[in-house]
């Protein structure tokens, strides 16, 4: 494993809770075609692959609560954004699949995965398949946070507008960043303040990653394993080092 220059870790999954991880999966291998790890299903995790490199794991998450979107009661925390060569004819085929359309627009559609996480499909004409562009985070506030995270996973801001950002080139699995008016954080492990989405991230020396995980502005939580543990970003969002053992 080699990490970029000056970085803490490096991107290793994007991670949904679902309380049906093998539905979830299937949905995902027939909407966007990614791929399940061979030999890699466990009893509370899956992880699919896509063809652009992108690394999704799947939890377990008994009395999972679904997002209520677009409110802060029961929010999102995060979605992910996906390129379709029609957005009309992407959406009815997720509708097929199990999922339930939330809004249309001219460029987009939003919709719930069966698990319940929105995500949207984004008008892409020049290209035929469904990629995935990437994993926006909602924060209550979009430079800070994205600041927070091109120090953690070595990527850099490569786009700030007002209430917006990214890290990360196009193409490269960038991490995006909306801000959210009265933006309600997480409360992990509280049930009743889900976490929805989570990051791993990949270091190689967790003592010292850990060290400058809270030096950049994280907070360390109550959950640790053989090679990983909980963290806290800014917002409130939880994510985990992890390590090879």
């Amino acid at each position: 494993m080699t990490l970029e220059p000056h970085s803490i870790g490096s991107l290793r999954a994007v991670a949904l809770d679902a309380p049906d991880i093998d539905r979830l999966a299937t949905f995902y291998e027939r909407l966007a075609g990614w791929r399940r790890e061979p030999g890699g299903d466990e009893d509370d995790w899956i992880t699919l692959h896509s063809d652009d490199g992108w690394r999704i794991g799947l939890q377990q998450a008994p009395g999972h609560v679904p997002p209520s979107w677009p409110g802060q009661e029961r929010p999102q925390q995060a979605h992910l954004d996906f390129r379709v060569p029609d957005i009309d004819a992407a959406a009815e085929r997720a509708q097929r699949l199990g999922a339930t359309l939330l809004r249309r627009n001219e460029c987009w559609h939003t919709l719930a995965d069966p698990a319940g996480h929105p995500f949207d499909l984004c008008a892409n004409p020049d290209d035929p398949r469904t990629t995935l562009m990437g994993v926006m985070l909602d924060c209550p506030d979009a430079k800070a946070l994205s600041h927070f995270y091109a120090r953690l996973l070595g990527k850099p801001v490569t786009y700030e507008a007002d209430g917006m950002a990214m890290i990360g080139e196009d193409g490269a699995q960038p991490v995006l960043f909306q801000q959210v008016e009265q933006y309600s954080p997480p409360r992990w492990p509280d049930p009743a303040y889900p976490q929805q989405i989570h990051l791993d991230v990949i270091v190689e020396d967790p003592d010292a990653a850990g060290r400058a995980a809270l030096d950049a502005g994280a907070t360390r939580l109550d959950g640790a394993g053989r090679n990983w543990r909980v963290y806290a970003d800014p917002a409130g969002k939880p994510f985990c080092l992890i390590w090879t053992i």
